[in-house]
C-alpha cells in the first residue's frame, strides 16, 4: 500500500529498512536529545533527496526510496487507528469525563473557528477560491500536540490540564476529518447556502455522534469476550487489535460515521470500563505491546512525510505558504488565547498559566492526518499546490515549532523538575541505598568477600546515606515549606494507597468496580491536594447525586414490574459499601505502617503526624462501618469473609505453583495444569456475596411476637406475601403525611421513627419517637385507620426489612381476627 509500484519483495524491504533507521534515529534522539519526530522527517528527506540526487551507487542502493510515493489509505486505514486507540486506551476515562465540555469546546469550536479564520484569509490573500480555501482550513486545523504532552507529563504539569490537551487532540483530528468530506462535499456540489450548511452540520453531528455509538457498541462486546478469558496474553491482547481495527472499519465502510471517533470510544471504553475485564498478568504486557504499536506507527508515518516532501514543488508554491503560515498561528493563537479563558472562566478547568499557554499555542504541530487527507482530495480538488502548501505546513510546524520548543520551555522557566520529582528523587535513593547497605552482613556471613572489603563497602554507603540525607534536609530547608511538605506527603501515601487497591484487585480480593471507585477516588484526591491543598469534600458521588438515586429507587419500587430491579440495587450498594470500607481498611493499615516507618528514620518530619492522624481517622471510621455491618448483617458479614479467605488461599496456592515452576521443583506443564484448574474457582470467588442479604422470611416471621400464634405452614403462606428490601443507612422508608398502603417488617437493622417537634422552641427540629430493631414492625397505622403516615420512619444502619401490602394484610386480619386487635395496641402504645 506504500507504493502501487513496488513488487512485494521490494515493499517488504523498504518497510524492514525504515523500521531499522527508525531504530537508529531514536538512539541518536536519546543521545542528542532532539525530538524524535523532528529527526525522523529530516532523515526522511534525506533519505528521498539522496535517492533522486546522491551519487550514481547510493541512487542505486536507494533506489525503492526514489519519487517514493504512499498512498492516504495506509496512514488513514492502517496507521491512524493504532495512533488513536493507543492514546485513547491511556487516557484516563473519568477524567475526560470531568473535562468533556472544555475538551469538546477545544475540539469542535476550536476547529471550526481556525477553519474559518485560516479560510478567509486564504481566500482574501492568494489566488484560491474560498471553498478550496475552508478545505485547505481545515485540512491543516488538525493539531498533533505529541511534544507538548511529553513535555506536560515531564514538566509535572496539572493533571487535568494534559487530560484536556490529550482528549482535544483525539477529537479535533475526528472533526477536521469530518468536517473536511463535508466541505468537499459543498465544493463538489457548488452551492453554497443556507440550506447546504445546515444539511451539513446535521450531517456532521451524525456522523460524529454515530462513530462515538459505534466504537462504544464495539468495545462493550469486546469488553464481554474479555471477561470470559483468563490470564491468557495471545487471546486478550489479540482481540484488543482486532477492537481498534474493526471499530474503525465497522464505523466508516458499514454505517459511513466517523471511524476515528469509533476508535477514540472504542479505546476509552476499553481503558476504562474494560480494563478491569483484562487479566492483570496480561495487563502490563498489553501496555508494553500497544507502545510499540504506536511507537512503528509514529515511526513509519514521520519518515513518510519527509519521503513526501518535494522541494522543488514546495519552492513553486512558497507564495501561497507564506500567507498559509501566517493565518495558522493566528488562527492557533485565536483557540488558545480566546477559547481557553472562556473554558476557564465556566470553572470547568483548572487556570492555565501563562506560560503553559504559550507552550500549548507554539506546540500546534500539524502531522499525517494533514498529509492523508489532503493526498484524498477527490480529482476535482486535489492539485499539487495544494499538496505542496500542506507539506510545507507540516514542514514548518515540525522543524521550526518541533525544534524551538524545548528552547521556549527553557526561556520560560518550565524546564525545573518539580519540587516533587525532586523530593520523590531523593527518597527514592535514600530508601535504596538504606536498603542495599542491609544487605553488608550478608556478604560477610557468606564468606566470599574479606572483612576489610566489605568495612570498605561499609564506609562508602554510610557516607552515600549521609551526603543524600544531608541534601534532602537542605532541600527541606531551602525550598520546602511546611504546607509544600504535608501536600508531597499526602500524595505519596495517596500513590501508595492506588498501588494497595491494584494488588488487592489484581488477586481478586476487590470486584472491579470498587477498585475503579477506590481509584478514581485517590486520582481526584491526589489533584486536589496538588493544587488546591487539601482533600476534597467528596470524591465518588455528590450528596445530591446520592439523594437523587436513593428518591429514583423509591419510586422504581412502587412501580409495577420494577421492585426487583430496584432491590437489586438496593443489594449491590450495600455489598459495594462493604466492599469499599473493607479496601479502605486495608490500605490505611498499609498506609499507617509505611508513615510509622517514615517517623522512625526520620523523626524530623513534622508532617507525618498530621498525615497519620488523618488515615487514623480514616482508618477508624472505615472499621466502624465494618463492625457496624457485621453486628447488623451478620450472615453477609461471614459470606463475604469465607469467600476472601478462601480466595486468599488459592491465590497463595497459585503463587506458590509458579515460584516452583520458576525454580525448576516443578516441571512447566505440570504447575501450568495445575494452576489452570485453579483459575475457575479464583474466577467463580470474585464479586459479590449479595444472596446472604436475603433472610429467611418465614424464620423472621417466627420471631415477631405478633405472628408467634400461627403454624409454620400459615407463616410460609404469609411469607409468600412479603416485599425484601435492603436498605444502606440514613434512607428514609416512609415519609410523614404521604399515604400508606403497607407495613414493614424489621429482618435486621436499626430504624428510627422521628416527627417535628411541635414545641415552639425546638420547631423545625426532629423529634425521637422510638428506635425500632430486628423483629419490630412499624407503617401499620396507615392500614388500619386508612390514615397518612403520622411520622417519618428512617434506616440508621444498613437494613433487610420485609414489606406487607394491604391486600395481603387485610386478607391475613380477616382471617385472624387476634391479630388486628395486637397490632391496634402497639399502634396505640406509640401515640
Amino acid at each position: 500500500m506504500m507504493s502501487t509500484q513496488l513488487p512485494l519483495p521490494e515493499l517488504v524491504g523498504v518497510v524492514i529498512t525504515l523500521l531499522f533507521i527508525a531504530s537508529a534515529t531514536l538512539a541518536f534522539s536519546k543521545w542528542s536529545r532532539l525530538p524524535f519526530t523532528v529527526l525522523l522527517v529530516v532523515v526522511g528527506i534525506a533519505l528521498s533527496q539522496l535517492a533522486q540526487n546522491g551519487p550514481v551507487v547510493v541512487q542505486a542502493a536507494l533506489h525503492p526510496f526514489a519519487h517514493f510515493q504512499f498512498s492516504a489509505e495506509l496512514i488513514m486505514l492502517v496507521l491512524l487507528p493504532t495512533l488513536v486507540f493507543e492514546s485513547a486506551f491511556n487516557l484516563d476515562s473519568r477524567q475526560l469525563k470531568q473535562n468533556l465540555f472544555p475538551i469538546l469546546a477545544l475540539a469542535v469550536p476550536g476547529v471550526l473557528l481556525s477553519t474559518f479564520i485560516l479560510g478567509g484569509l486564504i481566500s482574501l490573500l492568494t489566488p484560491l477560491e474560498f471553498s478550496t480555501a475552508l478545505i485547505l482550513g481545515a485540512i491543516l486545523s488538525a493539531t498533533d500536540p505529541v511534544a507538548v504532552i511529553a513535555l506536560f507529563k515531564q514538566l509535572g504539569a496539572p493533571e487535568r490540564l494534559t487530560v484536556i490537551v490529550e482528549g482535544e487532540s483525539l477529537f479535533n483530528d475526528a472533526t477536521a476529518i469530518v468536517l473536511t468530506r463535508i466541505l468537499i462535499a459543498i465544493a463538489l456540489s457548488g452551492v453554497f447556502t443556507a440550506n447546504e450548511v445546515l444539511s451539513g452540520t446535521l450531517n456532521f453531528l451524525g456522523v460524529f455522534l454515530g462513530g462515538i455509538l459505534v466504537g462504544w457498541l464495539a468495545a462493550r462486546i469486546f469488553g464481554w469476550l474479555l471477561s470470559k478469558v483468563e490470564s491468557d496474553p495471545l487471546i486478550e491482547i489479540q482481540l484488543t487489535i482486532v477492537l481498534a481495527y474493526a471499530a474503525f472499519l465497522l464505523a466508516e465502510e458499514l454505517f459511513h460515521v466517523s471511524g476515528v471517533m469509533a476508535a477514540v470510544a472504542a479505546g476509552i471504553t476499553m481503558g476504562g470500563w474494560g480494563r478491569t475485564k483484562i487479566s492483570p498478568s496480561v495487563s502490563e504486557q498489553l501496555s508494553h505491546l500497544w507502545e510499540y504499536f504506536a511507537y512503528v506507527a509514529n515511526a513509519l508515518i514521520f519518515l513518510l512525510v519527509g519521503l513526501q516532501v518535494n522541494l522543488i514543488a514546495l519552492g513553486g508554491a512558497l507564495d501561497i505558504l507564506l500567507w498559509v503560515l501566517v493565518g495558522m498561528l493566528l488562527s492557533r493563537a485565536v483557540v488558545v488565547y480566546g477559547l481557553l479563558p472562556i473554558v476557564r472562566w465556566m470553572k470547568q478547568t483548572t487556570a492555565i498559566s501563562r506560560g503553559y499557554q504559550l507552550v500549548l499555542y507554539w506546540g500546534g504541530l500539524r502531522g499525517a492526518v494533514a498529509l492523508a487527507l489532503v493526498m484524498s482530495l477527490p480529482q476535482p480538488l486535489y492539485n499539487e499546490t495544494l499538496v505542496a502548501v500542506v507539506t510545507g505546513a507540516v514542514l514548518f510546524t515540525l522543524l521550526v515549532q518541533g525544534l524551538s520548543i524545548e528552547p521556549l520551555v527553557k526561556k520560560l522557566g518550565l524546564n525545573e523538575p518539580p519540587l516533587e520529582d525532586r523530593l520523590s528523587k531523593l527518597e527514592g535513593t535514600l530508601e535504596a541505598v538504606r536498603n542495599a547497605a542491609k544487605r553488608i552482613p550478608e556478604l560477610k556471613s557468606g564468606g566470599l568477600f574479606s572483612a576489610r572489603i566489605a568495612g570498605q563497602l561499609e564506609q562508602e554507603y554510610q557516607q552515600n546515606i549521609d551526603k543524600t540525607y544531608q541534601q534532602l534536609q537542605d532541600l527541606r530547608k531551602d525550598h520546602l515549606s511546611s504546607e509544600t511538605e504535608r501536600r508531597l506527603l499526602y500524595i505519596h501515601c495517596f500513590a501508595t494507597e492506588k498501588v494497595i487497591y491494584y494488588r488487592l484487585f489484581s488477586k481478586g480480593h476487590l470486584s472491579e468496580e470498587v477498585y475503579l471507585d477506590l481509584a478514581h477516588s485517590l486520582t481526584l484526591q491526589t489533584d486536589s491536594m496538588r493544587h488546591q491543598g487539601q482533600v476534597p469534600a467528596y470524591t465518588l458521588h455528590s450528596q445530591t447525586r446520592q439523594m437523587l438515586e436513593r428518591k429514583l429507587l423509591i419510586w422504581l419500587s412502587h412501580l409495577p414490574g420494577f421492585a426487583r430491579l430496584a432491590e437489586a440495587k438496593r443489594m449491590r450498594y450495600t455489598t459495594r459499601t462493604y466492599e469499599k470500607n473493607w479496601g479502605l481498611y486495608q490500605g490505611g493499615r498499609k498506609v499507617l505502617r509505611e508513615l510509622r516507618e517514615f517517623k522512625r528514620l526520620d523523626p524530623e518530619r513534622s508532617a507525618i503526624d498530621e498525615v497519620a492522624q488523618s488515615y487514623q481517622r480514616w482508618h477508624d471510621n472505615a472499621q466502624q462501618r465494618l463492625d457496624a455491618a457485621a453486628e447488623q448483617l451478620p450472615e453477609f458479614v461471614t459470606a463475604m469473609q469465607t469467600r476472601l479467605a478462601r480466595r486468599t488461599l488459592l491465590q497463595g496456592q497459585k503463587e506458590d505453583l509458579q515460584a516452583q515452576a520458576e525454580a525448576g521443583f516443578v516441571p512447566e506443564h505440570v504447575a501450568s495444569e495445575l494452576i489452570e484448574q485453579l483459575q475457575n474457582p479464583l474466577r467463580n470467588l470474585r464479586g459479590y456475596e449479595s444472596h446472604a442479604l436475603r433472610l429467611d422470611p418465614v424464620e423472621l416471621l417466627h420471631q415477631v411476637p405478633l405472628f408467634q400464634t400461627l403454624s409454620h405452614e400459615e407463616l410460609g403462606h404469609l411469607a409468600k406475601q412479603l416485599r425484601n428490601l435492603t436498605l444502606p443507612p440514613g434512607e428514609i422508608i416512609i415519609h410523614k403525611g404521604e399515604s400508606g398502603n403497607s407495613m414493614f417488617l424489621i429482618g435486621r437493622g436499626v430504624v428510627r421513627i422521628v416527627r417535628e417537634s411541635s414545641e415552639p422552641e425546638l420547631q423545625g427540629q426532629e423529634q425521637q419517637l422510638a428506635t425500632l430493631l430486628a423483629g419490630d414492625f412499624f407503617g401499620e397505622m396507615a392500614l388500619l385507620h386508612k390514615t397518612p403516615r403520622n411520622a417519618t420512619c428512617r434506616s440508621i444502619t444498613p437494613c433487610v426489612i420485609y414489606e406487607l401490602q394491604r391486600d395481603a394484610f387485610e386478607k391475613l386480619i380477616e382471617q385472624y381476627p387476634i391479630l388486628q386487635e395486637k397490632v391496634e395496641q402497639v399502634a396505640q402504645a406509640r401515640k
